[in-house]
C-alpha cells in the first residue's frame, strides 16, 4: 500500500462521492466522536488540527465541536478529492492535502491535534510512531492530542486483523484498507516514546459495527425519518457498555488523551 496510498484513497473518495453506503453508521460514529472530544478537548484552544477530513467530506463530521473550542480549525487528508469535498461542505475549517507523517506546518503551531482513526490506516507500527512524532512536533508544549485507533483487544477487530487484506477486500468485509494498530498499552508506550504524557485511555463505539452498518443500509433504503431516528436510538443503547469494566473488549476503538511534554 505504501507506494500508491494517494491513488488508492482518491479512488475510495471517488466511490464514496457517488453515494453514502454507511450514512446512518457515520451519523452514529460522528456523534460518539463528538462526545469524546467534548470530554477530552480543552474548552479553549488557539488552533486545532484534525489529521483527516473523511468524516467532514461524507458526514457531519467534527467541525462543529472543534470550531466551538478553537480560533482556527485545520484538516488534512491524503486525498485531494476528500479535502476538496470537506472544503465545500465545511465553511468553518481549512483543508489541506498532506500526509500525517510529513505535516506541512511549523513546529509548535497547534494547541491541539485530533486524530480519529487515521493512524490505523498506515502500513506499519513504525509508520504510526513516525506520525505520532510529527504530531508531537506541530503541537505547542502542553498541547493536547486526542487519538483513536482500531482496538485489537476487541475480538472482532482482532480476528479481522489476523486475516490477509486481499481476502478482506475481495469478500468486501471492510469498506477500505485497514493497516497496523496498537492496543491501549502499546499506544501508551508509543506516545511516551515520542514525548507525550498520557492523561487518559478509554474504549469507544461499542455497537456491533457490521450489524449496525447492514441494518443502517436497510433502514436508509426505506427512507422513513422516524425509522432512522429509532435506529440511531437503538444502536446508541450499546454505548452504555462504555461504562463497564469490560469496555476494552467491546469498544471498536481505543482512545488516548495525551499532552506534549
Amino acid at each position: 500500500m505504501s507506494d500508491n496510498r494517494t491513488e488508492y484513497w482518491g479512488s475510495v473518495a471517488t466511490a464514496w462521492s457517488r453515494g453514502h453506503p454507511q450514512r446512518l453508521w457515520r451519523a452514529h460514529s460522528d456523534a460518539e466522536n463528538r462526545a469524546l472530544l467534548g470530554r477530552w478537548l480543552p474548552s479553549r484552544c488557539g488552533r486545532i488540527l484534525k489529521t483527516d477530513a473523511f468524516d467532514e467530506a461524507f458526514g457531519e463530521g467534527l467541525v462543529s465541536v472543534l470550531s466551538e473550542r478553537a480560533d482556527e480549525v485545520w484538516m488534512i487528508d491524503l486525498s485531494e478529492t476528500v479535502a476538496a469535498e470537506a472544503r465545500r461542505r465545511q465553511a468553518l475549517a481549512h483543508a489541506a492535502v498532506a500526509d500525517v507523517r510529513r505535516l506541512p506546518f511549523s513546529s509548535g503551531s497547534f494547541s491541539a491535534v485530533v486524530s480519529i482513526s487515521t493512524l490505523d490506516h498506515l502500513d506499519s507500527l513504525a509508520d504510526i510512531e513516525d506520525a505520532l512524532g510529527e504530531i508531537h512536533r506541530v503541537l505547542e508544549p502542553g498541547g493536547c492530542l486526542v487519538v483513536t485507533l482500531d482496538n485489537p483487544e476487541n475480538p472482532v477487530v482482532g480476528l479481522r486483523n489476523s486475516l490477509p487484506w486481499p481476502w478482506l477486500h475481495r469478500f468486501r468485509l471492510v469498506p477500505y484498507y485497514v493497516g497496523a494498530t496498537l492496543d491501549r498499552r502499546d499506544l501508551a508506550r508509543a506516545l511516551d516514546r515520542v514525548g507525550f504524557d498520557v492523561m487518559g485511555l478509554d474504549a469507544i463505539q461499542h455497537a456491533p459495527r457490521a450489524l449496525a452498518v447492514a441494518g443502517g443500509r436497510i433502514v436508509s433504503s426505506v427512507g422513513w425519518g422516524w425509522a432512522e431516528r429509532g435506529f440511531l436510538r437503538a444502536i446508541s443503547g450499546f454505548e452504555r457498555a462504555g461504562r463497564w469494566r469490560s469496555r476494552f473488549r467491546t469498544g471498536y476503538f481505543v482512545a488516548a488523551r495525551a499532552v506534549r511534554r
